[in-house]
């Protein structure tokens, strides 16, 4: 570089300051980093959706605790599955997520791929069943339709085992009773008119099915773990001190939402409207 340099000066003194910039330009892309992170437009996903308003307003809650270098960018999904085919094919780098599809990439990858290295959420998620009802365990299902988010995403399988442990034989397509896969604004329009018995969903889902269909709910997951966060293994072999600063900012934001209760619902109530607008129609 120091011959050309000194060649380009020799021939125009204007050559070197196009050679330095570029140079400058290429050590500038080099350095920074785009931090990929998905979540879902659920109130389980509290910290992404907050998060997400912040980044939308223009004030970034990680952005400034990433670092300059760092741009963050976010992707919305309608569950786990999805997210996870995501985290897989490198399109995220970071994903918000329920446990099930997390464990079953883990399984699926031997262990290679995915990590969870924080955790998000517990409670959220409930089965809500019709106003007039006479469902009341799992046996009473038989020969009913009950929609979840997504195949294999954690409500879909919390479905199926409660379906199983009661006694009912479950296949993916069918059984003594059906499990459709349906997504969350879909099941809310699918239990009004009537075309399914009952959804085992999140929040904030689980209270439009109260308040806008009257529907009851028969089993609420209070303890149960709703949503962890997952990166990527090569995520964490490229930029494992990005991550470590994503999880410490995460558990910051955390802090603040227990601390702004208020502020963090409207956040979280205006996120919300900004992914979904279509269901606020349904």
């Amino acid at each position: 570089m120091q011959f050309i340099l000194r060649r380009c000066h020799a021939r125009a003194g204007t050559m070197i300051l196009v050679v330095i910039a570029a140079v400058h330009l290429r050590l500038a892309h080099a350095q920074s980093v785009t931090l990929r992170v998905g979540h879902f437009p659920n109130i389980t996903h509290v910290q992404a959706l907050v998060a997400h308003g912040f980044s939308r307003a223009g004030h970034g809650w990680f952005e400034p605790r990433l670092g300059t270098e760092v741009k963050l960018e976010w992707y919305v999904y309608n569950a786990g599955p999805s997210a996870m085919e995501a985290l897989f094919a490198d399109a995220v780098d970071l994903t918000y997520v329920g446990p099930s599809p997390a464990i079953n990439a883990y399984a699926r990858a031997r262990g290679e791929e995915i990590r969870i290295v924080a955790g998000a959420a517990e409670g959220g998620a409930a089965l809500v069943v019709q106003p007039d009802s006479s469902l009341h365990v799992a046996a009473d299902f038989r020969g009913k339709r009950i929609a979840t988010p997504q195949l294999g995403n954690t409500q879909d399988i919390s479905a199926r085992a409660w379906l199983t442990a009661g006694g009912l034989h479950i296949t993916l397509s069918g059984g003594d009773a059906q499990v459709v896969p349906t997504d969350n604004p879909d099941q809310l329009a699918l239990f009004k008119s009537r075309q399914i018995d009952a959804v085992w969903t999140v929040e904030p889902w689980v209270s439009r099915l109260e308040m806008e269909a009257q529907g009851k709910v028969l089993v609420d997951e209070k303890d149960s773990v709703t949503t962890v966060l997952v990166s990527s293994r090569k995520q964490l072999e490229r930029h494992g001190e990005l991550v470590r600063r994503f999880i410490a900012a995460h558990d910051e934001l955390i802090e603040w939402i227990r601390a702004h209760p208020t502020e963090a619902q409207i956040m979280v109530r205006d996120e919300l409207t900004a992914e979904t607008p279509y269901a606020s129609q349904s």
